[in-house]
Protein backbone atom coordinates (compact mmCIF):
# COMPACT_ATOMS: atom_id res chain seq x y z
CA UNK A 1 0.00 0.00 0.00
CA UNK A 2 1.23 3.50 -0.80
CA UNK A 3 1.09 5.41 2.47
CA UNK A 4 2.05 9.00 3.24
CA UNK A 5 3.05 9.66 6.86
CA UNK A 6 2.71 13.41 7.40
CA UNK A 7 4.73 14.52 10.42
CA UNK A 8 7.00 11.51 9.93
CA UNK A 9 9.96 13.16 11.71
CA UNK A 10 8.06 13.42 15.00
CA UNK A 11 7.64 11.36 18.16
CA UNK A 12 4.74 9.28 16.79
CA UNK A 13 5.36 9.73 13.07
CA UNK A 14 8.94 8.43 12.91
CA UNK A 15 8.34 5.00 14.48
CA UNK A 16 5.10 4.70 12.50
CA UNK A 17 6.93 5.30 9.21
CA UNK A 18 9.54 2.65 10.08
CA UNK A 19 6.92 0.15 11.20
CA UNK A 20 4.83 0.53 8.03
CA UNK A 21 7.96 0.32 5.86
CA UNK A 22 9.07 -2.86 7.65
CA UNK A 23 5.63 -4.32 7.00
CA UNK A 24 6.21 -3.87 3.27
CA UNK A 25 4.27 -0.70 2.57
CA UNK A 26 5.56 2.00 0.22
CA UNK A 27 6.08 4.86 2.68
CA UNK A 28 6.66 8.56 2.04
CA UNK A 29 7.39 10.96 4.90
CA UNK A 30 6.09 14.52 4.50
CA UNK A 31 7.38 16.94 7.12
CA UNK A 32 8.29 20.62 7.35
CA UNK A 33 10.70 19.96 10.27
CA UNK A 34 8.96 22.60 12.39
CA UNK A 35 9.19 20.43 15.52
CA UNK A 36 12.97 20.83 15.42
CA UNK A 37 12.54 24.59 14.97
CA UNK A 38 10.28 24.67 18.06
CA UNK A 39 13.09 23.03 20.05
CA UNK A 40 15.28 25.98 19.10
CA UNK A 41 12.52 28.45 19.98
CA UNK A 42 12.02 26.91 23.43
CA UNK A 43 15.70 26.25 24.05
CA UNK A 44 14.81 22.58 24.42
CA UNK A 45 16.00 19.31 22.92
CA UNK A 46 15.35 15.60 22.73
CA UNK A 47 16.98 13.63 25.54
CA UNK A 48 17.96 11.07 22.93
CA UNK A 49 20.28 12.44 20.23
CA UNK A 50 18.30 12.27 16.97
CA UNK A 51 19.90 12.61 13.54
CA UNK A 52 18.66 14.93 10.77
CA UNK A 53 15.73 13.34 8.92
CA UNK A 54 17.68 12.53 5.74
CA UNK A 55 20.34 10.73 7.81
CA UNK A 56 17.69 8.81 9.74
CA UNK A 57 16.12 7.59 6.50
CA UNK A 58 19.52 6.67 5.07
CA UNK A 59 20.27 4.65 8.21
CA UNK A 60 16.94 2.86 7.81
CA UNK A 61 17.84 1.97 4.23
CA UNK A 62 21.20 0.61 5.41
CA UNK A 63 19.66 -1.44 8.22
CA UNK A 64 16.50 -2.71 6.53
CA UNK A 65 17.19 -2.47 2.80
CA UNK A 66 13.94 -0.54 2.45
CA UNK A 67 13.46 2.93 0.98
CA UNK A 68 11.41 5.71 2.55
CA UNK A 69 10.92 8.77 0.37
CA UNK A 70 11.13 12.16 2.06
CA UNK A 71 9.25 15.29 1.03
CA UNK A 72 10.09 18.48 2.94
CA UNK A 73 6.76 20.26 2.66
CA UNK A 74 4.33 22.26 4.76
CA UNK A 75 0.67 21.20 4.81
CA UNK A 76 -0.37 24.85 5.03
CA UNK A 77 1.05 25.25 1.48
CA UNK A 78 -1.73 23.89 -0.74
CA UNK A 79 0.45 23.67 -3.85
CA UNK A 80 2.90 21.46 -1.95
CA UNK A 81 0.08 19.27 -0.62
CA UNK A 82 -1.49 18.97 -4.07
CA UNK A 83 1.88 17.94 -5.49
CA UNK A 84 2.20 15.16 -2.90
CA UNK A 85 -1.19 13.72 -3.85
CA UNK A 86 -0.61 14.08 -7.59
CA UNK A 87 2.86 12.56 -7.56
CA UNK A 88 2.38 9.76 -5.03
CA UNK A 89 -1.31 8.91 -5.42
CA UNK A 90 -1.46 7.56 -1.84
CA UNK A 91 -3.95 4.94 -0.79
CA UNK A 92 -3.72 6.13 2.80
CA UNK A 93 -2.66 9.48 4.26
CA UNK A 94 -1.61 9.25 7.92
CA UNK A 95 -1.83 12.72 9.41
CA UNK A 96 0.39 13.42 12.43
CA UNK A 97 1.55 16.81 11.10
CA UNK A 98 0.15 19.13 13.75
CA UNK A 99 1.49 21.08 16.71
CA UNK A 100 0.65 18.55 19.44
CA UNK A 101 1.20 20.46 22.68
CA UNK A 102 -1.54 21.96 24.85
CA UNK A 103 0.92 24.20 26.77
CA UNK A 104 2.47 25.42 23.50
CA UNK A 105 -0.97 26.62 22.37
CA UNK A 106 -1.47 28.43 25.69
CA UNK A 107 1.78 30.44 25.76
CA UNK A 108 0.13 33.58 24.41
CA UNK A 109 -2.26 34.90 21.76
CA UNK A 110 0.27 34.49 18.94
CA UNK A 111 0.91 30.83 19.76
CA UNK A 112 -2.81 30.09 20.03
CA UNK A 113 -3.39 31.60 16.59
CA UNK A 114 -0.39 29.86 15.03
CA UNK A 115 -1.57 26.57 16.53
CA UNK A 116 -4.95 27.02 14.83
CA UNK A 117 -3.40 28.17 11.55
CA UNK A 118 -1.03 25.23 11.34
CA UNK A 119 -3.41 22.52 12.47
CA UNK A 120 -6.75 23.55 11.00
CA UNK A 121 -5.44 25.01 7.73
CA UNK A 122 -3.17 22.02 7.16
CA UNK A 123 -6.02 19.56 7.61
CA UNK A 124 -8.32 21.58 5.34
CA UNK A 125 -5.66 21.50 2.63
CA UNK A 126 -5.39 17.73 2.96
CA UNK A 127 -9.16 17.37 2.64
CA UNK A 128 -9.28 19.53 -0.48
CA UNK A 129 -6.34 17.65 -2.03
CA UNK A 130 -8.04 14.29 -1.42
CA UNK A 131 -11.19 15.65 -3.04
CA UNK A 132 -9.31 17.10 -6.01
CA UNK A 133 -6.67 14.44 -6.69
CA UNK A 134 -7.20 11.21 -4.71
CA UNK A 135 -10.89 10.77 -3.89
CA UNK A 136 -10.43 7.12 -2.86
CA UNK A 137 -7.54 7.87 -0.46
CA UNK A 138 -8.24 6.95 3.15
CA UNK A 139 -7.46 9.74 5.60
CA UNK A 140 -6.14 8.40 8.92
CA UNK A 141 -6.15 11.43 11.18
CA UNK A 142 -4.64 11.61 14.65
CA UNK A 143 -7.10 13.27 16.97
CA UNK A 144 -6.98 13.20 20.76
CA UNK A 145 -8.99 11.89 23.68
CA UNK A 146 -8.62 15.44 24.98
CA UNK A 147 -11.39 16.49 22.60
CA UNK A 148 -13.93 14.93 24.96
CA UNK A 149 -12.80 16.57 28.18
CA UNK A 150 -13.94 14.98 31.44
CA UNK A 151 -17.70 14.36 31.11
CA UNK A 152 -19.69 12.73 33.88
CA UNK A 153 -20.86 9.98 31.50
CA UNK A 154 -19.06 7.20 29.63
CA UNK A 155 -17.10 8.46 26.63
CA UNK A 156 -18.26 6.64 23.50
CA UNK A 157 -16.20 6.25 20.32
CA UNK A 158 -17.07 9.47 18.55
CA UNK A 159 -20.84 9.03 18.41
CA UNK A 160 -23.65 8.75 20.93
CA UNK A 161 -27.29 7.68 20.68
CA UNK A 162 -29.50 10.46 22.04
CA UNK A 163 -33.17 10.34 22.96
CA UNK A 164 -34.68 13.80 23.45
CA UNK A 165 -38.36 14.67 23.79
CA UNK A 166 -39.46 11.39 22.29
CA UNK A 167 -37.08 11.42 19.33
CA UNK A 168 -33.79 9.56 18.80
CA UNK A 169 -30.67 10.32 16.79
CA UNK A 170 -27.02 9.27 16.51
CA UNK A 171 -24.94 12.40 17.06
CA UNK A 172 -21.29 13.33 17.49
CA UNK A 173 -20.24 12.91 21.11
CA UNK A 174 -20.17 16.30 22.92
CA UNK A 175 -16.72 17.91 23.09
CA UNK A 176 -15.27 19.81 26.05
CA UNK A 177 -11.64 20.45 24.99
CA UNK A 178 -9.17 21.63 27.60
CA UNK A 179 -6.87 23.93 25.61
CA UNK A 180 -6.64 25.85 22.35
CA UNK A 181 -4.65 22.91 20.96
CA UNK A 182 -7.46 20.51 21.82
CA UNK A 183 -9.89 22.92 20.19
CA UNK A 184 -7.97 22.63 16.92
CA UNK A 185 -8.52 18.88 17.05
CA UNK A 186 -12.25 19.44 17.55
CA UNK A 187 -12.31 21.78 14.54
CA UNK A 188 -10.42 19.14 12.52
CA UNK A 189 -12.96 16.47 13.47
CA UNK A 190 -15.87 18.66 12.44
CA UNK A 191 -14.21 19.60 9.15
CA UNK A 192 -13.40 15.98 8.33
CA UNK A 193 -16.91 14.81 9.20
CA UNK A 194 -18.33 17.52 6.94
CA UNK A 195 -16.01 16.58 4.06
CA UNK A 196 -17.01 12.93 4.39
CA UNK A 197 -20.67 13.89 4.22
CA UNK A 198 -20.48 16.23 1.21
CA UNK A 199 -17.58 14.78 -0.82
CA UNK A 200 -17.70 11.09 0.06
CA UNK A 201 -14.22 11.09 1.59
CA UNK A 202 -13.30 8.06 3.68
CA UNK A 203 -11.74 8.96 7.04
CA UNK A 204 -10.77 7.44 10.37
CA UNK A 205 -10.34 9.84 13.27
CA UNK A 206 -8.09 8.24 15.89
CA UNK A 207 -8.74 9.93 19.21
CA UNK A 208 -5.45 9.01 20.79
CA UNK A 209 -4.69 8.95 24.48
CA UNK A 210 -1.43 10.16 25.98
CA UNK A 211 1.45 8.26 24.37
CA UNK A 212 4.32 7.04 26.51
CA UNK A 213 7.45 5.04 25.85
CA UNK A 214 10.27 5.50 23.41
CA UNK A 215 11.35 2.48 21.40
CA UNK A 216 9.70 0.12 18.93
CA UNK A 217 11.13 -3.02 17.36
CA UNK A 218 12.29 -0.95 14.40
CA UNK A 219 13.95 1.90 16.33
CA UNK A 220 15.83 -0.68 18.42
CA UNK A 221 17.59 -2.01 15.33
CA UNK A 222 20.23 0.72 15.28
CA UNK A 223 21.09 3.68 17.58
CA UNK A 224 20.76 6.01 14.59
CA UNK A 225 17.05 5.16 14.42
CA UNK A 226 16.26 6.20 18.00
CA UNK A 227 13.01 8.07 18.58
CA UNK A 228 12.89 11.56 20.04
CA UNK A 229 12.27 11.83 23.79
CA UNK A 230 10.63 15.06 24.93
CA UNK A 231 10.91 15.95 28.61
CA UNK A 232 10.26 19.68 28.94
CA UNK A 233 7.06 20.99 30.51
CA UNK A 234 5.75 22.18 27.13
CA UNK A 235 6.08 19.05 24.96
CA UNK A 236 6.89 16.31 27.46
CA UNK A 237 3.92 14.06 28.24
CA UNK A 238 3.23 13.23 31.90
CA UNK A 239 4.80 9.79 32.14
CA UNK A 240 7.88 10.55 30.04
CA UNK A 241 8.39 13.76 32.02
CA UNK A 242 8.27 11.85 35.33
CA UNK A 243 10.85 9.40 33.98
CA UNK A 244 13.27 12.20 33.14
CA UNK A 245 12.73 13.82 36.52
CA UNK A 246 13.52 10.51 38.22
CA UNK A 247 16.63 10.06 36.08
CA UNK A 248 18.09 13.38 37.28
CA UNK A 249 16.96 12.92 40.89
CA UNK A 250 14.30 15.65 40.67
CA UNK A 251 11.00 15.51 42.55
CA UNK A 252 8.17 14.12 40.41
CA UNK A 253 5.97 17.16 39.86
CA UNK A 254 2.28 16.28 39.96
CA UNK A 255 -0.14 19.07 39.09
CA UNK A 256 -2.80 19.58 41.74
CA UNK A 257 -3.89 16.52 43.71
CA UNK A 258 -3.06 14.14 40.85
CA UNK A 259 -6.53 12.64 40.50
CA UNK A 260 -6.81 13.77 36.86
CA UNK A 261 -7.41 10.58 34.85
CA UNK A 262 -6.72 10.00 31.17
CA UNK A 263 -6.29 7.20 28.64
CA UNK A 264 -2.72 6.11 27.86
CA UNK A 265 -1.00 3.86 25.34
CA UNK A 266 2.45 2.60 24.50
CA UNK A 267 4.16 3.98 21.37
CA UNK A 268 4.32 0.35 20.16
CA UNK A 269 0.52 0.30 20.16
CA UNK A 270 0.34 3.63 18.34
CA UNK A 271 2.13 2.18 15.32
CA UNK A 272 -0.01 -0.96 15.35
CA UNK A 273 -3.22 1.08 15.55
CA UNK A 274 -2.17 3.03 12.46
CA UNK A 275 -1.56 -0.22 10.59
CA UNK A 276 -4.96 -1.57 11.64
CA UNK A 277 -6.70 1.61 10.46
CA UNK A 278 -4.86 1.60 7.11
CA UNK A 279 -5.56 -2.06 6.41
CA UNK A 280 -9.23 -1.77 7.41
CA UNK A 281 -10.25 1.49 5.71
CA UNK A 282 -13.45 3.38 6.29
CA UNK A 283 -16.09 3.19 3.58
CA UNK A 284 -16.56 6.02 1.09
CA UNK A 285 -18.40 8.81 2.86
CA UNK A 286 -17.81 7.27 6.30
CA UNK A 287 -16.40 9.33 9.19
CA UNK A 288 -15.21 6.67 11.59
CA UNK A 289 -13.92 7.34 15.11
CA UNK A 290 -11.72 5.01 17.18
CA UNK A 291 -10.69 5.83 20.74
CA UNK A 292 -7.00 4.90 20.65
CA UNK A 293 -5.80 4.05 24.16
CA UNK A 294 -5.28 0.87 26.14
CA UNK A 295 -5.33 1.78 29.85
CA UNK A 296 -6.53 4.57 32.14
CA UNK A 297 -4.42 6.06 34.92
CA UNK A 298 -4.49 9.07 37.17
CA UNK A 299 -1.44 11.33 37.19
CA UNK A 300 -0.77 10.32 40.81
CA UNK A 301 -0.76 6.63 39.84
CA UNK A 302 1.81 7.29 37.12
CA UNK A 303 4.06 9.20 39.50
CA UNK A 304 3.89 6.37 42.04
CA UNK A 305 4.80 3.79 39.38
CA UNK A 306 7.85 5.79 38.33
CA UNK A 307 8.83 6.39 41.96
CA UNK A 308 8.76 2.62 42.63
CA UNK A 309 10.85 1.71 39.57
CA UNK A 310 13.37 4.46 40.34
CA UNK A 311 13.72 3.11 43.88
CA UNK A 312 14.32 -0.40 42.50
CA UNK A 313 17.18 1.09 40.46
CA UNK A 314 18.65 2.80 43.49
CA UNK A 315 17.23 6.31 43.12
CA UNK A 316 14.95 7.81 45.76
CA UNK A 317 12.64 10.55 44.45
CA UNK A 318 9.80 12.35 46.18
CA UNK A 319 6.42 13.24 44.71
CA UNK A 320 5.75 16.98 44.87
CA UNK A 321 2.27 18.40 44.30
CA UNK A 322 2.42 21.73 42.48
CA UNK A 323 -0.25 24.34 41.95
CA UNK A 324 -1.87 23.24 38.73
CA UNK A 325 -0.95 25.50 35.78
CA UNK A 326 -3.95 24.08 33.90
CA UNK A 327 -7.68 24.40 34.48
CA UNK A 328 -9.12 20.89 34.87
CA UNK A 329 -11.34 18.77 37.11
CA UNK A 330 -10.20 16.70 40.08
CA UNK A 331 -11.69 13.49 41.49
CA UNK A 332 -13.82 13.19 38.37
CA UNK A 333 -15.58 10.31 36.63
CA UNK A 334 -13.67 8.95 33.64
CA UNK A 335 -14.64 5.86 31.69
CA UNK A 336 -13.96 5.74 27.96
CA UNK A 337 -14.87 3.04 25.45
CA UNK A 338 -12.04 1.62 23.32
CA UNK A 339 -13.38 -1.55 21.72
CA UNK A 340 -13.09 -0.83 17.98
CA UNK A 341 -9.32 -1.28 17.66
CA UNK A 342 -9.35 -4.26 20.02
CA UNK A 343 -12.03 -5.89 17.86
CA UNK A 344 -9.82 -5.36 14.80
CA UNK A 345 -6.88 -7.17 16.40
CA UNK A 346 -4.96 -4.76 18.65
CA UNK A 347 -3.05 -6.68 21.35
CA UNK A 348 -2.02 -4.01 23.87
CA UNK A 349 1.39 -3.53 25.42
CA UNK A 350 0.48 -2.72 29.01
CA UNK A 351 2.39 -0.41 31.33
CA UNK A 352 4.71 -2.72 33.26
CA UNK A 353 7.63 -2.12 35.62
CA UNK A 354 9.84 -3.76 32.98
CA UNK A 355 8.86 -1.15 30.40
CA UNK A 356 9.37 1.72 32.82
CA UNK A 357 12.76 0.30 33.77
CA UNK A 358 13.87 0.15 30.13
CA UNK A 359 12.94 3.77 29.46
CA UNK A 360 14.34 5.02 32.76
CA UNK A 361 17.70 3.39 32.02
CA UNK A 362 17.81 5.13 28.63
CA UNK A 363 17.04 8.43 30.36
CA UNK A 364 19.76 7.81 32.94
CA UNK A 365 22.26 7.20 30.15
CA UNK A 366 21.45 10.58 28.63
CA UNK A 367 21.12 12.86 31.66
CA UNK A 368 23.93 15.03 30.32
CA UNK A 369 21.49 16.22 27.65
CA UNK A 370 18.76 17.27 30.11
CA UNK A 371 18.32 20.99 30.64
CA UNK A 372 17.08 21.00 34.21
CA UNK A 373 15.48 24.42 33.99
CA UNK A 374 12.93 23.02 31.50
CA UNK A 375 11.38 20.33 33.67
CA UNK A 376 9.20 22.77 35.65
CA UNK A 377 6.06 24.34 34.13
CA UNK A 378 6.21 27.93 32.96
CA UNK A 379 2.99 28.16 30.92
CA UNK A 380 -0.27 28.74 32.80
CA UNK A 381 -3.83 28.58 31.48
CA UNK A 382 -5.03 31.62 33.41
Amino acid sequence: MKIVVAGGDGFCGWPTALYLSQKGHDVTIVDNLVRREIDVELGSNSVTPILPLEERVAAWKEVSGKDIEVRIADLTDYDAVASVFQDIEPEAFVHFAEHRSAPYSMIDREHAIENHRNNVEGTLNVLWAIKDYAPDCHLVKLGTMGEYGQPNIDIEEGWIEIEHKGRKDRLPFPKQPGSFYHLTKVHDSDNIMFACRIWGIRATDLNQGVVYGLETEETRLDPRLVNRFDYDAVFGTALNRFIIQAAIGHDLTVYGNGSQTRGYLNIQDTVRCIEIACENPADRGEFRVFNQFTEQFSVQELAEKVQKVAKDLGTEVAIDHLENPRVEKYDHYYNAVNTNLLDLGLEPHLLTDEHLTEVLKIAQNNTDRVKRELVMPTVTWK
